[in-house]
């Protein structure tokens, strides 16, 4: 069975298809609705753009909320004004007639349309930074989801009950509760005390803005001057001088040698910490 997020997500696309091809009667209709764009300003499609021009000053003429005060006479003004920023330029025009004379390309007329009226509308620097909100908000929220189903997880688990069953005999001196059963602690003294644990699940971390993609995005520079200068400062030191290694270069050659995580090789350390 399907996960229910990649159920949702097909429902949406199913629902964004249903809608432009049942909803939306044609791909031409985003243009001017129902209504023929040449039809309003009463001109064919083979009309050039003067007598297009003149077709719409003779309209707004008569049609003008100025002249016209007409409620209805105004709602055809707006589509006649339409109509004419459409069929004016050359570019937005041919891109109407394409979608009349190709109906079924419903995705592929849809998507010129929105990339004519509002691509050009919008600066490329918003629209990065719009994304890069989006994307590292959706992260975000990943993460804390996968962090905090884990944490859920542990804290059912016996060792993290004794862990702070441990910790509440350490707060108290040694002294327990004996109108309480061993199995029950107080909600409010057991969620004081897990804040004071330290929870160290492998395979997720508790979310940090500075792993965010907008945020690494930002310190990019940053990032790159200093894996050069690191770079240029190991270049110099053992490859120009021949210096002997340092203890930690030495460990870290040794890690990227074995191919062994960053994680697991702290593990070593603090083992070999533990045995010594």
């Amino acid at each position: 069975m399907a996960p229910p997020a990649t159920i949702r997500c097909c429902a949406a696309a199913l629902t964004l298809m249903l809608y432009i091809l049942i909803i939306s009667p044609s791909s031409s209709a985003i243009y001017c609705d129902e209504d023929d764009c040449y039809d309003l300003l009463g001109v064919t499609q083979t009309a050039n753009a003067s007598e297009i021009k003149k077709a719409y000053y003779k309209l707004s003429l008569k049609h003008h909320p100025d002249k016209n005060p007409d409620p209805e006479s105004k709602k055809l003004f707006v589509k006649i004004a339409n109509a004419y920023e459409i069929l004016k330029d050359e570019a937005t025009r041919e891109q109407y007639d394409y979608a009349i004379a190709h109906p079924e390309e419903v995705f592929y007329n849809t998507a010129r349309y929105y990339h004519a009226y509002y691509g050009h509308k919008t600066d490329p620097r918003f629209v990065l930074v719009g994304l890069l909100l989006i994307l590292s908000g959706f992260q975000y929220m990943n993460q804390m989801t996968r962090y905090n189903q884990a944490v859920a997880m542990v804290k059912k688990t016996p060792a993290y009950k004794n862990r702070l069953r441990a910790l509440e005999l350490e707060r108290s001196g040694g002294v327990t509760n004996k109108k309480k059963s061993n199995r029950q602690m107080d909600k409010k003294v057991e969620e004081d005390l897990s804040k004071e644990l330290e929870l160290d699940i492998k395979g997720t971390q508790k979310p940090s803005i500075w792993e965010l993609l907008g945020v690494r995005f930002i310190v990019l520079p940053y990032t790159i001057g200093k894996l050069l200068l690191w770079n240029g400062c190991w270049f110099w030191r053992y490859k120009v001088k021949h210096a002997p290694y340092s203890w930690e270069d030495a460990a870290y050659l040794t890690q990227r040698s074995l191919r062994v995580p960053h994680d697991a090789w702290g593990n070593i350390g603090n083992h070999l910490q533990i045995s010594n």
